[in-house]
């Protein structure tokens, strides 16, 4: 392979090179690809096609090309290649989406670098990266004042400096994901809700250290929130909930996990009018009203989420598949509910497409089929550990009704066998004896 020998400030403006011919044009403009001199003209060819590589392709190819390997592939191999390829690899447009996520080898030392280098980002995942700490995250965000998005998923090293910063520098921010990181405080939220009005998607679950002054702050100085999702945030409480309905008008994506709200708290969502996703999982004072009036208010409710609830009950069930007209997936994991509530979704629900009742110790034969029978939009049925419900039933109902999903632990390790095949896996039987 030759070695372009171009610069990189000349990258954007090379040409195309001049595509090899594979027949030469005759004086009276006909090819001319045999006959008289056949011989000469496929030397001539010969000897082209010996001097192409692929760089003669034009640059936007080649970064084509080079835009489909992720940010590993472009450092660690492709900018080997020659000096026109390690140009190439930096050139600005891989440098405004940066998934460094999950990769041990980065550190500060290398986030300064792309600080210093690449003032365009735009968005940066450093999920997972154990040797980035504030400094590094610092010095990104006063680099890159265009930032929009940052993810640092379980960054434990990281805390409020590196928060603190990115709301400093970047007030054009829309999505900050900071998930499992023990060491944020309320004054990092404090921070981002006095500097960055355009946020519209938060990730706090499991930040142990945040308190509802931190969340009721955020929720005043970002009334464009679309997204707030929450996990185990053991001292965020009702008066969140309250905020957030209020200060938040235009929430679509909710979710209180395992968090210490109750029904006092909830009942305020009825207000978010354009709420489409609701995940209050392991709710431990939830009642059935509160669920069954966000419902009917919230109109354009499409996935709920309600496992780990043992209070929920067939009556609630019944009321949400009557009252929610937009509902596709209903999560149902360890509640209270038996066959009447599987009948009642099939008998009232004409859009909700997933059911997962795993869990359900009081679902039998008699709930799973008469589901299925009269449900005409249903395409998920989970039955995870509903002991009561007969395998044999089940693959009765899978031949019967080959469009529904059916997801049991006999069901979930076929399809598993079925796609191993796909990929060519084989079982091992030499060993058998």
């Amino acid at each position: 392979m030759q070695v372009c020998k171009r610069k990189c400030s000349e990258v954007h403006r090379c040409t195309p090179s001049k595509q090899p011919r594979c027949a030469f044009t005759t004086p009276d403009g006909g090819l001319e690809n045999g006959g008289m001199g056949g011989g000469r003209e496929e030397a001539r060819n010969s000897d082209a096609a010996d001097h192409l590589s692929i760089n003669h392709l034009p640059s936007s190819i080649l970064l084509k090309v080079l835009s489909h390997l992720t940010v590993k592939e472009r450092c660690l191999c492709a900018s080997l290649v020659c000096k026109y390829w390690r140009d190439l690899c930096l050139d600005f447009q891989f440098w405004k989406q940066i998934d460094l996520s999950g990769l041990q080898q980065v550190n500060d030392d290398l986030l300064v670098k792309i600080a210093s280098r690449r003032q365009n980002v735009t968005e940066i995942n450093i999920s997972d990266c154990r040797g980035v700490h504030d400094h590094g995250v610092s010095s990104l965000a006063s680099h890159c004042p265009g930032l929009q998005k940052y993810t640092a998923y379980r960054c434990k090293q990281l805390g409020d400096t590196s928060l603190l910063a990115l709301a400093a520098h970047c007030p054009l921010l829309v999505k900050v994901h900071v998930g499992n990181q023990d060491k944020l405080t309320d004054e990092a939220l404090k921070k981002l809700g006095e500097h960055c009005s355009e946020l519209k998607d938060i990730h706090l679950g499991q930040c142990y250290s945040i308190t509802d002054e931190g969340v009721v702050a955020l929720a005043r100085g970002c009334p464009k929130l679309q997204r707030l999702y929450l996990q185990e945030n053991k001292m965020v409480t009702d008066q969140s909930m309250r905020a957030v309905a209020e200060y938040c008008p235009e929430l679509q994506f909710v979710g209180f996990m395992g968090c210490p709200v109750t029904s006092q708290g909830v009942i305020h969502l009825t207000a978010l009018r354009n709420l489409s996703v609701l995940d209050l999982r392991h709710i431990s004072e939830l009642n059935n009203e509160t669920v069954m009036e966000v419902v009917r208010k919230c109109r354009k409710l499409s996935s709920l989420n309600l496992c780990l609830n043992w209070s929920i009950n067939d009556r609630c069930v019944e009321i949400i598949a009557k009252e929610g007209r937009s509902l596709k997936e209903l999560y149902l994991v360890s509640c209270k509910i038996t066959d009447h509530a599987l009948i009642a979704i099939g008998q009232y629900s004409s859009t909700i497409e997933t059911v997962d009742a795993g869990w359900c110790k009081d679902i039998t034969d008699q709930g799973a089929t008469q589901i299925a029978q009269s449900s005409k939009s249903l395409r998920y049925l989970g039955l995870m550990r509903c002991d009561k419900v007969n395998e044999e039933t089940v693959e009765r109902l899978v031949v019967q009704y080959p469009h529904i999903v059916f997801s049991t632990v006999m069901q979930d390790c076929k399809r598993t066998l079925e796609r191993a095949y796909q990929m060519g896996w084989s079982p091992n039987t030499s060993n058998t004896s």
